[in-house]
């Protein structure tokens, strides 16, 4: 696979990757949350952005990422009936 050579990839391993685009945030903060802020760009030392960038990745990090709901096993198992765990009609009896 080859990449094109533009200012906005960078290529590694024959991959291409795009340049993060900045995007700016405009946000509304009450005194409790502005006065955190101030507290935390004073204790680390980083630019309000990167406070909010860094709080955003932790959130983010401490949430996971939401799946969808599905039953545990389905097309785990080399059965040869592809909804052997989630059609009724297969399990018709079981566990009686």
């Amino acid at each position: 696979m080859k990449c094109e050579k533009r200012p906005s990839c960078i290529t590694s391993h024959n991959l291409c990757y795009t340049v993060y685009m900045k995007t700016a945030v405009q946000a509304r903060l009450d005194r409790r949350s502005q006065a955190a802020l101030d507290r935390l760009v004073r204790i680390t030392g980083w630019s309000p952005s990167r406070v909010i960038r860094e709080s955003v990745q932790l959130l983010s990090a401490c949430r996971g990422i939401p799946t969808t709901q599905r039953v545990i096993g389905v097309g785990r198992f080399a059965s040869g009936i592809p909804d052997l765990g989630s059609n009724k009609k297969h399990l018709k009896g079981f566990g009686q």
